[in-house]
């Protein structure tokens, strides 16, 4: 059947939701941010829980990575509990949210805690942000939830955003296992007597480090790792300089020194794990062959056809590939 314009408006009309009403009314709220309570759901519209603490993941630097729920969450709450308010009012406003907000970052967080608990006794629902990713991992958080869980409150995890894990998407590692660090202390000796700790393990190790920190950090790796392990270095992730660099252990300081603005930013840390026992070493036949090969073919082709070869593990043929192209470097 063919409607003139006219019937298909009527039409149209008649069919449109009422949530999609209300959101034509509320301009740049989401419809399940209408009203201050409602959660969206598969099933509608609902109440959130009254007393209840939501751990919600923000993002890591571009604000549209966020989910819709964390969305509707945080226009539910009836108060926000962030690390800094400032960052936060930023990315409400950029969602056309707007809400009360109290301060819980790492110098107040006991404090805090205790007022929430108090929020949460009066019936009220209370969202835990941080500046970026999620609260508690490497960021102020476990101790306001530990204590919210003491006194028998519920608490919700919103995921979202991490940049471990988002660093570990985009770096190609084939080992299954990783390990996740954090940041290493800021001293040289407590940083040095950590890494020493962590020097035999099998695993990929995974540090967040900071851009005032990053270049004595990658001498103690390289000082007490070896210079053969392979290292991803990711920084500024999300965001318009995001770069996502691989290399030998051994060639990374000398790269981030390359360019000062390699040095800017939130770096997330890839390190390959440690080999176990004769089986770090690589046979001279396979050693030999990789050398000819990276002569005339590419890092990736070369290591492919010396594993194929040699029956060397893949793994330990890339790391000694990029070693020896960062000594070829050096030497030139």
């Amino acid at each position: 059947m063919i409607h003139t314009p006219d019937e298909q408006n009527s039409y149209t009309k008649q069919k449109t939701s009422k949530s999609a009403r209300q959101f034509m009314k509320h301009p740049g709220l989401l419809p399940s941010t209408v009203g201050l309570k409602n959660e969206r759901s598969t099933a509608g519209f609902r109440m959130i829980p009254s007393g209840t603490l939501y751990v919600v993941a923000t993002p890591i630097g571009n604000l549209r990575d966020i989910s819709l729920r964390a969305l509707d969450i945080l226009a539910a709450v009836d108060v926000i509990a962030a690390e800094d308010t400032r960052t936060t009012a930023h990315l409400l406003t950029h969602h056309s949210l707007a809400k009360k907000m109290m301060a819980s970052h790492r110098h107040n967080e006991c404090a805090t805690a205790k007022k929430v608990v108090n929020l949460l006794a009066q019936g009220k629902s209370v969202a835990l942000v941080t500046d970026a990713g999620t609260p508690g991992i490497s960021d102020p958080g476990s101790i306001l939830v530990t204590l919210v869980r003491d006194q028998g409150y519920k608490v919700v995890p919103i995921p979202g955003a991490n940049a471990a894990v988002c660093a570990l998407s985009a770096a190609g590692i084939v080992t299954p296992n990783f390990l996740f660090y954090g940041f290493l202390p800021v001293s040289v000796g407590p940083r040095r007597r950590e890494l020493e700790k962590l020097k035999s393990l099998p695993h990929t190790l995974v540090f967040y480090e900071a851009p005032h920190r990053i270049l004595e950090c990658m001498a103690d790796l390289a000082e007490v790792l070896g210079i053969r392990r392979q290292l991803t270095i990711a920084r500024e992730l999300t965001k318009l300089f995001e770069t996502i660099h691989t290399c030998a252990l051994g060639d990374a300081l000398g790269w981030l020194q390359a360019d000062v603005n390699r040095q800017k930013g939130e770096f997330v840390l890839l390190l390959s794990g440690a080999e176990s026992g004769n089986e770090g070493e690589i046979n001279d036949k396979a050693q030999r062959t990789l050398k000819l090969l990276l002569k005339d073919l590419p890092l990736k082709q070369a290591v492919g056809l010396a594993a194929e070869i040699s029956g060397e593990s893949r793994n330990k043929l890339y790391a000694l590939a990029l070693a020896l192209k960062g000594e070829a470097s050096r030497n030139k």
